[in-house]
């Protein structure tokens, strides 16, 4: 059986086995090549926020977890607001721009590169509701499509939008303190009763933390019991 990278086009040859033929295994869509250069998170990881530990220093871990994850927690802002992100691949050059060719080049196809490990992973979650990281009107209008809801609905899981972005700029590009001190990123944009709901938020990238907390918070706010988060890369 024949079929292409979604990635680099080449040829991907499927070995037939009667196993494959009984189980209907899915086939692959990035070949050996291309997944190779994927990093996975493996080994120890930050228990907040999967940033792998196995590079730190042991000055920046503290009780299995980071120190930019410690800084968070002992804000009284912010602590406890979100549980855990949970994250997949590092975020190296070649996933940068796999996701830069997704995103910003409108290759949406590419959200089925990942579908696998999005299903594993979120799959062994529990939550009531999947919540996307919204893109702003002006982002939206540029790209076409919110790159998160993409990754979702590839990996075939639901979502509710139950958030909106109240203005484009990026956290990333702010001091550690500004981001901290940011208000009205984000809105509830349903009155749906949230009591005693466990939300799981997706976003693509979890770099700083700070969209995903953001996020949370007003969740949090709107009366949600506690708030998770899946991301495809961990920066």
């Amino acid at each position: 059986m024949n079929n292409h990278c979604i990635y680099c086009d080449m040829q991907i040859v499927t070995e037939v086995t009667w196993r494959k033929l009984i189980f209907k295994s899915e086939e692959a869509v990035l070949c050996h090549h291309c997944f190779e250069k994927l990093t996975l998170i493996k080994g120890k990881r930050c228990g907040k926020c999967s940033r792998s530990l196995e590079k730190l220093k042991a000055e920046f871990i503290t009780d299995s977890v980071c120190t930019d994850c410690v800084r968070w927690e002992v804000n009284p802002n912010w602590k406890d607001i979100l549980q855990q992100n949970l994250s997949v691949f590092e975020y190296n050059e070649y996933l940068k721009e796999m996701l830069a060719r997704y995103k910003y080049r409108g290759d949406y196809e590419l959200a089925a590169a990942f579908s696998k490990e999005i299903s594993a992973c979120i799959n062994q979650l529990t939550y009531d509701i999947l919540v996307p990281i919204p893109l702003s009107e002006e982002r939206l209008q540029e790209r076409g499509f919110n790159q998160t809801i993409g990754l979702a609905e590839k990996a075939g899981f639901a979502i509710e939008d139950l958030l909106i972005r109240k203005h484009a700029e990026k956290q990333s590009k702010k001091t550690r303190q500004a981001r901290m001190q940011s208000t009205d990123v984000f809105a509830v944009s349903t009155k749906e009763d949230l009591t005693e709901k466990h939300i799981l938020l997706i976003d693509d990238i979890y770099t700083t933390g700070s969209t995903i907390r953001h996020a949370a918070k007003v969740l949090k706010q709107a009366g949600a019991k506690s708030i998770s988060a899946f991301t495809l890369a961990r920066g």
